[in-house]
């Protein structure tokens, strides 16, 4: 499965950066093809690459795509399926940085994420590298994961990225069936290198229909026991298609007496405003723009589109980027601005991007 990573530098912070017209980060589904077989797979990946992916050289005519959207650049996460399995891998990376991107990369954690492969890619300038962790141990992980030993490969990985000085995001994810062991997963992470641990809240599309989401009112309590663990955790904690953590984050920061410019200076803050759409954006391995990974409308292909030119000003996304159009409560909450919901949630419950996200259980004030 695509899991889903942060940059660790911005190269372009002298330049404002307008999520209608430049996202933060680009998700890039190199390939399908994937030794695991996880349950929660949006991708839906398989043993073999499709035969409809993106060409080599259609490939570095997607990066040139990118790196056209000009300053301030987005960060480039090259996700699949396993992007271990595109054979012209390296050479894409060195395209990439050679365009002035700056690429981390999601390896799926099978018996080919070996230290070398690893140290060759530090020697390409990767700049973090994610992996999935969704149990304590390997009869959790491995229940969701699919595949026996892939507990063992993920913290063997840990180990040998940070040999390199490699940054780690670990991704975990939350559903009924993880949920009662974050605090154990929280404790396994303090014992390896981690510079970021983000917590995925399952939405239902692709094999992760298989599983059970956790109920608005469990959610509410994992978020908040996510604050508190955020405020003394040696790494940073984030989270991902749970957007309304930053409400919770800035009311109990606003309760605290935290003075505003504090609040600015935290992480929470920096990712306010970013959603599906907004701030995102995601190519498949056959080329589709999407809002999302995790929001599969396709609104063009970039074998025949501008992918700058769809996410600025295609319909759907300039509707993903204006939170005035939701709709429900989603659309009259004063948290809007810097939540907007999950809008994949959204579609993955109603069929429609604008509706409210059904995760939340807040009621606007405004």
């Amino acid at each position: 499965m695509a899991v889903v990573i942060r940059p660790t530098a911005r190269p372009h912070h002298h330049v404002a950066r307008d999520y209608a017209m430049n996202p933060m980060i680009v998700y890039w589904e190199m390939t399908q093809a994937c030794g695991l077989a996880c349950r929660h797979c949006r991708a839906e990946a398989l043993p073999e690459p499709h035969p409809r992916e993106l060409t080599h050289a259609e490939s570095k005519h997607l990066l040139r795509q990118i790196a056209a959207f000009g300053d301030p650049l987005p960060h480039l996460i090259l996700t699949g399926g396993d992007p271990l399995q595109r054979a012209d891998l390296y050479d894409l990376i060195d395209d990439a940085n050679g365009l002035g991107l700056s690429v981390s990369i999601t390896p799926s954690a099978t018996n080919n994420l070996t230290r070398q492969v690893i140290a060759r890619l530090k020697e390409h300038g990767i700049q973090s590298l994610g992996l999935s962790l969704d149990g304590s141990n390997a009869a959790r992980h491995e229940a969701v994961r699919g595949v026996p030993g892939c507990f063992d490969w993920t913290v063997r990985a840990a180990h040998r990225a940070a040999e390199f000085g490699m940054p780690i995001q670990v991704n975990t994810l939350v559903a009924q069936e993880t949920a009662d062991d974050l605090p154990a997963v929280y404790e396994l992470l303090k014992t390896l290198k981690v510079m970021r641990w983000s917590l995925f809240f399952l939405i239902a599309v692709g094999r992760g229909k298989v599983l059970q989401a956790v109920s608005p009112a469990r959610g509410e309590e994992i978020l908040n026991w996510v604050y508190d663990r955020a405020r003394g955790a040696p790494f940073a904690i984030k989270t991902t298609e749970a957007p309304s953590y930053r409400r919770i984050a800035l009311s109990r920061m606003r309760g605290e007496g935290m003075p505003p410019d504090q609040i600015r200076r935290t992480s929470v803050y920096h990712g306010f405003g970013i959603r599906d759409g907004h701030g995102i954006l995601f190519i498949s391995n056959r080329g589709a723009i999407y809002p999302a990974g995790f929001l599969p409308l396709n609104v063009g292909n970039v074998r025949k589109d501008n992918v700058a030119d769809v996410y600025r000003n295609a319909p759907v996304f300039r509707n993903l980027h204006d939170p005035n159009e939701f709709k429900g409560k989603c659309g009259r909450c004063e948290h809007r601005m810097i939540c907007g919901g999950s809008r994949a949630r959204a579609f993955a419950y109603t069929g429609d991007a604008l509706e409210s996200d059904p995760f939340c259980p807040y009621e606007p004030q405004a």
